[in-house]
C-alpha cells in the first residue's frame, strides 16, 4: 500500500484510528503500572516510626549511659530537704547542688513550705529542673479543697474540693483538672499528685473523704476519666491514687494501718472502678496507698507483688509508672527506709516517693542487686517507664544521635 492510500483510508477512517492509539496508550500504562507495583512488592517501604517507638529508643540510649547508682536515684522521688542538713529549702544552694551530683534523683516532692512566693517558687523549680543531667519530674500534690499546697501560698486559682463539684459532672471535672494543671505548670510543675480515684463510702471515715470525686463508684469513674483527660489536654503528668482504693478504710494510713475488708471480686465491682476508667483515660502514673487487703495478702498493697504487679500492672494492663505512696506514713513504720525500697521495688513499684535516707536507700537497693533479691532487668524496665515518661512530656530532650 502506498502511503498516498494509506492517508486516504486513515481519513475516512478517523475514529476507528483514534480508538486504536486509545488502546495502545492504555495497554502501556497497564504493563507500566504492573511493574512498579512488582518493583513495590520486592522491596517494602518501611514501616513509619512511631513517637512511642522513638521515645523508647531514646530512653534506652539515655539507660545505657546511666551507672548502676544513678539508675536507682532516677527512682526515687524526695523532699529536697532531705539531701540538705539545714533546714525548709527555698532555694538552690552549693549543699544541694553537690548532693545532686552524688545523688541525682529522679524527682521532687514540694510542699507548702517551700513556696514563700510566685517569684521565689518559679526559680526554685527551674533551679531543681537543671540541676542534674536526667532532669528531674517536679511534683506537688495539689488536689484542691484541704489540699492545696500553691493556692493557700502562692495565691492561684481557689478550687473547693472535687467531692464539692459533682453535680458539674464530667465538664466539670475536666475543667477542675485543666485549672490545676495550667496553675501548677505556670510554676515550673510538671506533675500532679492528682486526681483521688478513692471513693467515699465509709462517711464515718475522713481519711479521703471530701478529696474524693464522688461517694458513687460509677459516678467517680466517670469523673475520674474526664479529670485525667483534662490534665493530658494541659500537658502536665498526672497520677491516680491511692491504688486499690482508700475510700472505705476507716483509719488514715498516714496516722497507721489502713484495712480494705472486700475481696477481689468485690474490689473489681466497686474501688477498682475508677482506676479502669482512669487508666483507660491515659493516666501517667498511678499511686499505691499502704492499705492492707487481707483477702488477697497480708503485707501492704504497696509491698505486695500480688497487688502491684499481679493486679495492677498484668489483671488491669497499666503500662505507665507506679509510684508508692509517701514511704514515711506511719503505716510502713516497722520498716527501715532501706527495706522499703527494697520491698517496694520487688512488689513491682517504679518510683519511691518520699525516701529520708536516700543513702540507706541507695546503698539496700545495691546490696539487693548484688544478692539476687533484686534483678538488673527489672530495675532497667522501671528506669526506662521513667524516662519514656520524661521524654514523652518533653521533661527531658531525645539524645543527639549520629
Amino acid at each position: 500500500m502506498s502511503w498516498n492510500t494509506f492517508w486516504k483510508t486513515l481519513k475516512r477512517n478517523w475514529r476507528a484510528a483514534v480508538y486504536l492509539l486509545v488502546l495502545a496508550a492504555l495497554a502501556v500504562l497497564l504493563v507500566v503500572v504492573c511493574v512498579r507495583r512488582g518493583q513495590t512488592a520486592a522491596q517494602p517501604e518501611p514501616t513509619p516510626r512511631t513517637s512511642a517507638a522513638v521515645q523508647k529508643d531514646a530512653a534506652q540510649t539515655l539507660l545505657d549511659g546511666m551507672t548502676t547508682r544513678e539508675k536507682i536515684c532516677q527512682l526515687l522521688i524526695v523532699h529536697p530537704e532531705v539531701l540538705t542538713d539545714g533546714g525548709t529549702v527555698t532555694a538552690m544552694t552549693d549543699e544541694l547542688s553537690a548532693a545532686l551530683r552524688d545523688y541525682p534523683v529522679g524527682g521532687f516532692l514540694l510542699s507548702a513550705g517551700n513556696m514563700t512566693s510566685g517569684e521565689q517558687l518559679a526559680a526554685l523549680t527551674a533551679a531543681l529542673s537543671s540541676a542534674s543531667a536526667t532532669a528531674p519530674l517536679v511534683t506537688v500534690d495539689e488536689e484542691g479543697g484541704r489540699v492545696a499546697r500553691l493556692m493557700n501560698t502562692v495565691g492561684t486559682t481557689k478550687l473547693n474540693s472535687m467531692y464539692s463539684y459533682r453535680s458539674l459532672g464530667t465538664q466539670g471535672a475536666y475543667d477542675n483538672a485543666q485549672t490545676l494543671a495550667h496553675d501548677i505548670a505556670a510554676y515550673g510543675f510538671n506533675t500532679d499528685f492528682a486526681p483521688v480515684a478513692d471513693v467515699w463510702t465509709n462517711k464515718k471515715s475522713n481519711a479521703i473523704g471530701d478529696r474524693a470525686y464522688s461517694d458513687d463508684y460509677d459516678e467517680a469513674a466517670t469523673l475520674v476519666a474526664a479529670a485525667v483527660s483534662g490534665f493530658r489536654d494541659a500537658g502536665v503528668i498526672c497520677c491516680l491514687k491511692h491504688f486499690p482504693g482508700h475510700g472505705s478504710t476507716a483509719t488514715d494510713s498516714h496516722n497507721g494501718a489502713a484495712t480494705v475488708d472486700k475481696t477481689l471480686p468485690r474490689l473489681r465491682q466497686e474501688d477498682l472502678k475508677p482506676f479502669v476508667s482512669g487508666i483507660a483515660a491515659g493516666a501517667d502514673m498511678v499511686m499505691v496507698g499502704h492499705l492492707t487487703v487481707p483477702t488477697m495478702d497480708d503485707v501492704p498493697a504497696s509491698l505486695s507483688h500480688k497487688i502491684v504487679t499481679n493486679l495492677l500492672r498484668y489483671d488491669l494492663g497499666f503500662r505507665g509508672v507506679i509510684v508508692t505512696d509517701g514511704l514515711q506514713m506511719q503505716a510502713l513504720a516497722q520498716y527501715t527506709d532501706g527495706e522499703k525500697a527494697v520491698l517496694a521495688l520487688a512488689a513491682g513499684n517504679d518510683m519511691l516517693l518520699e525516701i529520708s535516707d536516700v543513702p540507706g536507700a541507695v546503698a539496700a537497693v545495691e546490696q539487693a542487686l548484688a544478692d539476687g533479691t533484686l534483678t538488673q532487668a527489672a530495675l532497667d524496665q522501671s528506669v526506662l517507664r521513667v524516662l519514656q515518661l520524661k521524654l514523652a512530656h518533653g521533661i527531658v530532650p531525645l539524645p543527639e544521635t549520629g
